[in-house]
């Protein structure tokens, strides 16, 4: 009888082993995935800075959808492609530099990743412009690829324009 308890003792601690090293497994393999997302995130900084409209758009998938403030929404990487081509360009034209906060809150689940975080826009070194971005990824073949991205500027939006206020008409002399 009590060589049975024994070995029952033994199944379980080999039971709740093996389950611990599992989660040892899947902690690793996230933390991998998160350093992973955060990297693409460096890269797409220094290919945007850099004037890398491909290396921005190689890193969306091909039905990507892009949600950049006032413009409608962006599907797929053609024209994701076409609009970085413009707002890349016109950022160099500006002197504009995108920093991008490298403290960003990362998270995975399964093929699925995120990340949020703030940045700046510089010009000739004042900052112009604060915001936040939240980008959506998926693993596909070993490779994250963002699917969604949104961002937003911190500044309110700007009051509607009083109506003008029509000036006096002088009273007739007679």
């Amino acid at each position: 009888m009590h060589r049975a308890g024994t070995n029952s003792w033994i199944a379980v601690a080999t039971v709740a082993f093996l389950f611990s090293m599992a989660d040892v497994h899947a902690a690793s393999s996230a933390s991998a995935d998160e350093a992973a997302i955060r990297a693409q995130t460096i890269s797409w900084g220094k290919a945007y800075n850099g004037g890398d409209a491909k290396g921005v758009a190689a890193q969306y998938a091909d039905d990507a959808q892009l949600f950049p403030p006032d413009v409608p929404g962006i599907k797929g990487r053609a024209a994701i492609l076409e609009y970085f081509t413009k707002d890349i360009a016109n950022s160099r034209k500006a002197g504009a530099v995108f920093v991008l906060n490298p403290k960003t809150d990362v998270g995975v689940s399964g093929t699925t990743g995120w990340e949020s975080g703030t940045y700046q826009v510089t010009v000739k070194g004042a900052i112009v412009q604060t915001g936040k971005f939240l980008s959506v990824a998926r693993k596909k073949d070993g490779k994250w690829l963002y699917i969604r991205d949104i961002w937003n500027a911190d500044a309110p939006p700007a009051p509607p324009s009083a109506p003008a206020t029509p000036s006096p008409v002088p009273a007739s002399k007679n």
